[in-house]
């Protein structure tokens, strides 16, 4: 299904005149017709001028305006028809303002940073370079003042509508503008260490020079292997440990740390070790007819090509290199067969089985399970009676089997390709920190299969890399950099968190249920939802921070040492995860989850250019209002669907607009919707009406709310709901049009906008009072 093809016309290709300044103030006037003067403090200057356009004054028209005037004159007019150029108008009036909006986001954040007045940088030096979600970061785009006469500098020109990016981009680049920022004077030496690791992972330079070599020499540090004829036969137990605590590398089941799910119903916030089956890494696929696993006929010869690789790349002699190979793919096969997924193995309740360490150790003999389970989470002080859940009991005793059988086999040597696999399930565990042939031969391989995406940029995977290893540095540094304006955003946060609930629940008293019970079922539910924002209630001091990483030694041209370290790093905090009592907070979430009665929202989600305390309360409420309700929506669908027909009919309604208006109506059935994209239409369609409820009933408590340029405060929510971007988020495949599209929705059904619509008369059915 095609998203919305209506294209806008960008600014630097009409004749639309714009303002030479734009001014963001206090708004206690009507509304309409307020005219406002900008204050000194925000006023942001525009670039220079092209020498053809010097003798224009230029002045935005924003056609049609928004505004909230007289009831009385809303009731006397007259609902139309919109007809295309209409419809162009209004969206065109949002696309010009949303190009302006994109330079608010950055003067409101610029002024926040740099702690100095608009107006006062000369020369076109900006002190918010790099700053998330402005579209002319310095190194990226020539300043506007420099080659003027040249084409693309005035394509370029910032005149454009500009997207605001997906949340998880938006918090990766705040933490990227922190990492990369260098001490101007000696501070935290983990604060260095953190900065440290983020550059040794940028400077490829030197990952590409030590190619093999560092994983080579870590090889001969656990005793070698058969591969390259040089190795001790260490024993099978004592690697598997090392493995495990050293690297956080788990070949033949995995584990983490959680809560039963059991307990959390009688308020028990105990966690247990988890152990599961491995991620393997040969390709499977689940067989419905012999319910087991096995391995991809189809990819096994890419896989073969591709572990052919990797011990060419480590030097193994070709002539050899296949005998290893193959016992590596039947070793892989044969534990492939009993892994099972995740929804047959909870059909069969396999999940969370409970039993203690000696009861494991019974049932999985091969394995030395309170030898490993204490080193993984050394120094907790493990014993064989403590508990574990299972949550695929029948793979690990299929697994102890199959590797007691190859370490038994025939003769001693033979427990080679048993080293072998926890060798090559190493190398997959550091090749992020190994040169570019390593992750060429993995992406060989997943193209192979089909199953190819592109690839992240670098800064992404080394903000991502440093979290791992120093999440509680970063968490600190976060802290830090909002400490100043922290009570605020918390403030604003909460009020949103609370508005947008509110009118959550008055949305479901709206809708049309199949019966009372299931309105009181779905209610009862919601009601006993305590919505509340999600901050580490304790924030480690740098001398904390200092004496926890004071072994922690990083190199500024040794990324795959220090990438060893930050795995370690990570198995001592997963290890910590036992013994505290309070969730800690996940510096990288960006969406509520619930979590026993209570409803949290991370504090990651509320940073620029997403939310700034400082932005027109229009602005944060047309970007995060959305995003959060449609997030609590997502979070109850399964429970409202079930019980109400208004998704569907809310979903086909939208479409139908959609289509009479793009004249993509009476074109055969290839424009119908399937569940999924009537769930999501109504699921982003009732979010934009439940932020903007509450957004009205925000500024019914701050009339004084700000505004940008005169607009209208319900036309400045708007455009900044115009502003979001769908593009990552989990459900866009569902979504069938552009978002920016339930504006004209929105308009058709309430007295906000200068014309009305109506649904098509072969969609009388579904009223644009049921949408």
């Amino acid at each position: 299904m095609q998203k919305t093809t209506i294209h806008l016309l960008r600014m630097s290709e009409t004749p639309i005149e714009l303002e030479p300044r734009l001014s963001v103030q206090p708004s206690s006037q009507p509304e309409s017709g307020r005219g406002l003067q900008p204050p000194p403090l925000f006023q942001l200057p525009l670039p220079t001028q092209d020498p053809s356009d010097t003798h224009q004054q230029m002045q935005l028209q924003l056609e049609p305006q928004l505004s909230e005037s007289n009831p009385e004159h809303q009731q006397q007019a007259k609902p139309v028809w919109i007809n295309r150029r209409r419809l162009i108008r209004l969206i065109l009036g949002f696309s010009l303002c949303s190009a302006i909006l994109g330079l608010v986001y950055y003067m409101h954040y610029n002024h926040q940073n740099s702690n100095i007045q608009a107006g006062k940088d000369n020369g076109g030096r900006q002190r918010g370079q790099g700053i998330p979600g402005h579209p002319q970061n310095q190194k990226e785009k020539a300043v506007w003042t420099e080659r003027r006469g040249q084409s693309k500098e005035r394509e370029d020109r910032g005149l454009r509508k500009e997207k605001i990016p997906d949340r998880k981009t938006v918090l990766l680049q705040y933490l990227r503008e922190i990492l990369g920022k260098s001490n101007t004077r000696p501070g935290s030496t983990a604060v260095q260490k953190a900065k440290g690791f983020y550059h040794s992972c940028l400077d490829t330079k030197s990952i590409q020079t030590a190619g093999a070599e560092p994983f080579l020499a870590l090889i001969q540090k656990l005793g070698g292997w058969a591969v390259s004829g040089q190795w001790n036969r260490t024993d099978f137990n004592s690697t598997l440990r090392l493995l495990m605590r050293d690297y956080a590398t788990f070949p033949f089941f995995n584990l983490y740390v959680g809560k039963d799910p059991n307990e959390i119903a009688h308020g028990t916030t105990r966690r247990y070790i988890q152990i599961d089956q491995p991620d393997l890494l040969i390709p499977i696929e689940w067989n419905s007819k012999t319910l087991k696993s096995q391995a991809k006929t189809r990819t096994l010869r890419p896989f073969l090509a591709s572990c052919e690789r990797y011990l060419a790349l480590l030097g193994a002699p070709p002539s050899s290199s296949m005998i290893h190979v193959g016992t590596f793919i039947s070793l892989s096969s044969e534990l492939a067969v009993a892994a099972a997924p995740l929804d047959f193995r909870l059909s069969k309740g396999q999940l969370y089985q409970r039993m203690t360490i000696r009861e494991l150790q019974k049932q999985a003999p091969a394995i030395d399970w309170l030898g490993c389970l204490q080193a993984a989470f050394h120094p907790l002080p493990l014993i064989e009676d403590d508990h574990v859940l299972l949550h695929n009991l029948p793979y690990i005793v299929q697994m102890s089997r199959i590797v007691g059988k190859w370490l038994n086999k025939h003769e001693p040597s033979s427990s080679g390709p048993v080293h072998t696999y926890m060798v090559l399930s190493l190398l997959h565990k550091l090749m992020p920190a190994l040169d570019s042939r390593f992750s060429e031969t993995a992406k060989n391989l997943s193209m192979a299969l089909g199953d190819a995406e592109e690839g992240a940029d670098r800064w992404k995977h080394c903000v991502l890399e440093t979290e791992r290893g120093f999440d509680l540095v970063l968490t600190h540094l976060l802290s830090k950099r909002t400490a100043h304006r922290e009570i605020f955003i918390v403030q604003q946060a909460e009020e949103i968190i609370q508005n947008i609930f509110t009118s959550f629940k008055s949305k479901l008293h709206e809708l049309k249920w199949t019966d009372q019970k299931s309105l009181q079922f779905v209610m009862k539910k919601i009601q006993s939802l305590i919505p509340r924002l999600w901050t580490t209630k304790e924030i480690s001091s740098e001398a904390e921070l200092d004496l926890l990483f004071s072994k922690v030694t990083v190199g500024t041209t040794s990324f795959f040492s220090n990438y060893v370290q930050s795995l370690s790093l990570w198995q001592k905090r997963r290890s910590q995860l036992l013994t505290e009592k309070a969730e800690a907070a996940d510096i990288l979430s960006v969406t509520p989850f619930l979590l026993g009665d209570e409803l949290l929202f991370p504090m990651g989600m509320f940073i620029p250019p997403l939310f700034h305390p400082t932005y027109p309360r229009a602005m944060n409420y047309g970007v995060m209002g959305f995003i959060i309700a449609k997030d609590i929506l997502h979070l109850i669908l399964p429970d409202v669907y079930s019980h109400s027909e208004m998704v569907h009919a809310v979903g086909e309604c939208v479409w139908a607009h959609y289509l009479t208006v793009t004249e993509k109506a009476g074109r055969g059935g290839e424009f119908s919707l399937s569940a999924a994209q009537q769930q999501e239409l109504w699921v982003q369609y009732s979010a934009l009406q439940i932020a903007l409820q509450a957004y009205h009933q925000s500024l019914k408590n701050h009339p004084n709310d700000t505004s940008i340029s005169g607009l209208s405060h319900t036309r400045l929510f708007l455009t900044s709901f115009s502003q979001v971007n769908c593009d990552s988020d989990p459900y866009s495949k569902c979504m069938p049009l552009e978002p920016s599209f339930l504006i004209t929705v929105i308009c058709a059904k309430s007295d906000l906008c200068p014309t009305s619509l109506q649904c098509p008369n072969k969609t009388q059915q579904h009223s644009l009072e049921t949408c």
